[in-house]
């Protein structure tokens, strides 16, 4: 048996790569661009969280639109918006430009994560969704990894503004390979039939309803009277605060708070992020293996989904760790944390919904929860800054919304998202 689905895999992660690249971008070049616009840390917590306003504002709409119009042209659409905003980035000479140049690039961006899970169940084998998921979902750590290392070391030798042009670049490449390249497995002329084959038959898990397969789409508003939905929209923003607040303010903090320089906080970095992207490939595997027996449908993955949370709390000790090794390891155990509960909780979204039709449009409404929080995060890190002179605090909410967030996710999403039969009564094993 072939695997060629596998480069599947290759196109997602380095689609979630790039999206990430971008957005870090603006982080790495945060001091020279304060300095250069005359920014206090309320003005930067402002603009760090702008693209945010519009990628959530965009998200539902593009999950209709994938679920109408297909992933291979709304992807390539959202990437060609976004690189072109990122590249143009470059060219702002005010807080105004900079501020729309953000804001076109987050309505670009909200195409990724609704791609990247109706591409996994059109392609990906029920049992092998939880690796592949972490895969998509590592691309988002690797993404600041390379660009803590690269753009840090291109802005001390050529300034920020060519920094933002070669990030939007690297998009354009990614387009031409996506529409060389990409179609449905029905349609793929290099995936042989026999794996075709195997792809159809186990891309959807043993029904929790067997006539919900192939039913008519439910509509958003259906999903939304289900509590799991809302319990993955709640568990995603916990956790996605925590993320939002290292992707904006964790240079920041390691160059006044530590002493770092530009160069040095993009290596110090790259290194908890890249432990995160090996980490939580480890943990979707190991997610898969514990639903072997039980199945996908059981929605028992809520299960390593808490355990996750509960690992990314490590960052509450942050206030009370002086070395600089030991704050390495603190913060490659939180990222690892976030990544692998961000990985499970969008593969337990595709578990719980039994109509792949419904897909985009689920994974959107979950998204625009998680960047409602995220959204807040950097705006409300500015002002802990401000009021205390500290980030202790701002460690220690994120902290405590990993906890709720674990509480969550382990009550709430107990039961599929569509109504059984009426005949017959059915809920999710524990």
């Amino acid at each position: 048996m072939s695997y060629r689905r596998g480069w599947i895999a290759v196109f997602l992660f380095s689609l979630s790569m790039i999206n990430y690249m971008d957005r870090i971008a603006l982080s790495i070049a945060a001091k020279p661009i304060a300095s250069e616009f005359k920014l206090s840390a309320v003005g930067m917590g402002y603009l760090f969280s702008s693209f945010i306003w519009s990628y959530a504002l965009f998200l539902i709409p593009m999950g209709i639109l994938i679920d109408r119009f297909g992933t291979k042209r709304m992807a390539g659409v959202g990437i060609f918006v976004w690189s072109a905003a990122t590249a143009l980035t470059g060219a702002a000479s005010s807080f105004g430009s900079l501020l729309l140049a953000r804001l076109v690039m987050g309505a670009g961006e909200s195409v990724s994560n609704p791609v990247g899970a109706k591409v996994i169940r059109q392609w990906i084998p029920a049992n092998e969704r939880g690796m592949v998921t972490s895969v998509f979902n590592s691309g988002s750590y690797a993404g600041p990894a390379i660009c803590s290392v690269i753009l840090g070391s291109l802005i001390a030798l050529y300034g920020w503004r060519m920094s933002f042009v070669i990030a939007g670049g690297i998009g354009f490449v990614w387009l031409a390979a996506w529409l060389a390249f990409y179609n449905s497995p029905e349609n793929a002329r290099w995936l042989k039939a026999e794996e075709r084959e195997k792809i159809v038959r186990e891309r959807n898990p043993a029904p929790i309803n067997a006539s919900a397969l192939h039913a008519e789409s439910s509509g958003l508003l259906s999903l939304m009277r289900t509590p799991t939905l809302w319990g993955l929209a709640l568990t995603q923003g916990c956790n996605v605060y925590t993320q939002y607040l290292f992707l904006t303010w964790l240079p920041s903090y390691l160059q006044v708070s530590r002493g770092l320089s530009i160069t040095h906080t993009g290596l110090f970095s790259a290194v908890p992020y890249a432990a995160a992207v090996v980490l939580c490939v480890f943990v979707g595997r190991l997610s898969d293996q514990y639903l072997k027996k039980s199945g996908v449908g059981t929605g028992r993955r809520r299960n390593a989904v808490a355990l996750s949370m509960l690992a990314g709390t490590a960052i509450l000790a942050v206030p009370f760790t002086s070395n600089l090794v030991v704050l390495l390891v603190v913060f490659s155990i939180t990222l690892t944390g976030i990544a692998s509960t961000t990985s499970l909780n969008f593969a337990l979204l595709n578990d719980l919904l039994p109509n792949s039709r419904d897909v985009a449009k689920a994974m959107a409404f979950v998204v625009v929860g998680g960047n409602i929080f995220g959204m807040i995060a950097p705006i409300a890190t500015g002002y802990v800054i401000a009021a205390t002179g500290s980030y202790d605090w701002a460690f220690g909410i994120a902290g405590l919304l990993l906890l709720v967030g674990a509480t969550v996710v382990i009550t709430m999403t107990r039961s599929p998202m569509a109504a059984p039969p009426k005949s017959v009564k059915v809920r999710a094993t524990a």
